[in-house]
């Protein structure tokens, strides 16, 4: 028997790869419990309404997004290998392109049509990548080991938009080696 947190995150888990797979209007409850093995109303007892759902999913994405980035901030202390270790993550789940995509970056596209709350969490998400890509790019620049045309607040969103921008080049063309053939460059060209 599955407990009440473990259908739950299966809820979640579910909802996640049908975002992935055609977004935010893309899946309904009835989908969730087809996949998941529920009734409508046991996903109902957990998240009310579709809105809930998806504002507790991106919530919980972006408390990873920050365990992860935390966790590269202390096993890996130079700019330059943090910005590697970053793209080199996304570079391995997109190379088989059914696989992960960035979540937030998906329903960043369909903001005009989303729940305020859901907007919210996925702008959070944006707003504290940048900012810790903006700290790397201020303390690359302290340390001379990144070469940046801009304020590190500006390199920040265009490291940010090039990455996500590249996760979306390589699914529209169903190849994932593309993602790196347009990040590994924009990483070298900032390297000294």
């Amino acid at each position: 028997m599955t407990s009440a947190s473990g259908t739950a995150d299966l809820i979640l888990s579910c909802a996640q790869s049908l975002i992935v797979a055609g977004g935010y209007n893309g899946f309904s409850y009835a989908d969730i419990a087809k996949v998941v093995g529920i009734r409508n109303a046991s996903i109902h007892h957990h998240f009310p309404a579709k809105a809930d759902l998806v504002r507790t999913l991106v919530a919980r994405y972006r408390k990873d997004a920050e365990t992860g980035i935390a966790g590269l901030e202390r096993s890996v202390t130079e700019p330059v290998a943090q910005l590697r270790a970053y793209t080199g993550y996304w570079k391995a789940c997109i190379a088989d392109v059914h696989s992960s995509i960035c979540v937030c970056a998906l329903l960043a596209a369909e903001i005009p049509v989303l729940p305020e709350e859901v907007a919210l969490e996925v702008r959070a998400h944006f707003r504290g990548l940048s900012a810790w890509l903006a700290s790397v790019f201020e303390r690359g620049a302290r340390d001379e080991s990144l070469k940046l045309s801009s304020p590190p607040k500006v390199e920040a969103e265009i490291f940010l938009a090039s990455i996500h921008g590249a996760m979306l080049s390589a699914r529209a063309y169903r190849d994932g080696k593309i993602f790196g053939e347009i990040v590994d460059p924009l990483v070298a060209r900032l390297v000294r």
